[in-house]
């Protein structure tokens, strides 16, 4: 992933446009205006994902029914290649960078032929070998979710995108023992190093804050030494906004139009002002975290004098006569003899007369 300057926001459209195409359009103008760095899209064909008898999770449960299949709900999500391709130029002209999560080889394909400039892979993949194999013998960057797994499992999958990476060929034969391989090589971790970034996630709609474990982001960015960062599930905004704080390079945050339309993502979405508002708060978390030097800032410096304390006469003082603890005190402004040499001058004699509250001399 390149060296960015400021947290790369992803606005995660997902499959929330319902299969319309001017749903999505929408989506992307509310997506470039609240300050989204992206806009993310699902691209996928629902037969090569999902088997016939795969159930639906919970929580889609909740927002759909139990009339219809997992395959039957998704299938009604799908877009087309056009469509993709009328969606990035919609992005391309409104200046937010399209993104879309490939969920088969296909998808890949088609969003090679768009020339994204990254792949994000969703945690529910972190698994399928031949899926991060493709992405990655792709050259793209990669973002990579990890919602679910252990952080065996994301060595794993490093591993995959180690070897993909260092053979884009398909002439070479995959195998767990060649994917480790790359990972521990100093040619796969070089790629990993430049390609790769791990968001942490909690895969649960909405995810409840007690199971989000931000801190996992500073274990993945220790065991792995990659760029990290977030995607979101939880309501509101505060939790992405605290990753943006504990340093999340990337954060990534549902949205929808309206929380009440029908689909399986609405409800755990944040609306576009909310997004809005996320945005200028992670902004402004930026502008906050600053730099790691201690001293006084250039708006602080202006202060320094009206805030701190000089020593001063606390009543007549005679020349000659001694600084005592009943005639020598310290009080603001701060630009005379500095308060910390309150001990040093005790005991002193006074070189002149001085009056009450006026500046010591040195």
């Amino acid at each position: 992933m390149k060296e960015m300057k400021k947290v790369f926001i992803i606005a995660e459209a997902g499959v929330n446009h319902n299969g319309s195409l001017e749903l999505a359009k929408e989506m992307i103008k509310k997506a470039a205006e609240s300050g989204a760095d992206a806009v993310k899209f699902q691209t996928f064909r629902a037969e090569r994902v999902i088997s016939l008898n795969a159930p639906k999770a919970e929580y889609q449960l909740k927002t759909t029914g139990r009339d219809e299949s997992q395959l039957q709900m998704v299938k009604k999500l799908e877009l087309n290649e056009e469509e993709h391709r009328e969606l990035a130029r919609e992005c391309l002209a409104r200046k937010i960078e399209f993104l879309s999560t490939p969920f088969d080889l296909e998808s890949i394909d088609l969003l090679l032929n768009l020339d994204i400039s990254r792949i994000k892979i969703g945690s529910g993949d972190i698994t399928n070998s031949p899926l991060l194999l493709k992405a990655a013998q792709s050259q793209k960057e990669i973002i990579l979710s990890t919602g679910m797994s252990t952080l065996d499992e994301v060595k794993a999958a490093l591993g995959v995108l180690a070897y993909g990476y260092l053979f884009p060929s398909r002439d070479h034969k995959p195998s767990l023992n060649n994917f480790q391989e790359a990972y521990i090589s100093k040619e796969g971790q070089a790629w990993l190093s430049k390609k790769v970034s791990l968001l942490h996630c909690t895969t649960e709609y909405p995810a409840p804050y007690e199971e989000v474990n931000l801190r996992a982001m500073d274990t993945l960015k220790s065991a792995f030494r990659l760029k990290v960062g977030y995607s979101d599930h939880t309501r509101g905004i505060n939790v992405p906004v605290a990753a943006a704080a504990r340093g999340a390079f990337i954060i990534e945050k549902h949205f929808t139009l309206d929380r009440n339309l029908p689909g399986p993502d609405h409800m755990a979405s944040v609306e576009p002002e909310e997004l809005k508002a996320m945005v200028s708060s992670i902004r402004q978390v930026e502008l906050a975290l600053g730099s790691v030097d201690k001293k006084p800032s250039s708006s602080e410096e202006k202060n320094l004098s009206v805030a701190r304390r000089s020593l001063v006469a606390l009543d007549f003082i005679k020349m000659g006569e001694l600084f005592t603890k009943e005639n020598l005190g310290t009080k603001r402004p701060g630009n005379g003899i500095s308060a910390v040499y309150y001990f040093d001058w005790l005991g002193k004699k006074a070189q002149r007369n001085y009056e009450r509250d006026e500046q010591i001399k040195p």
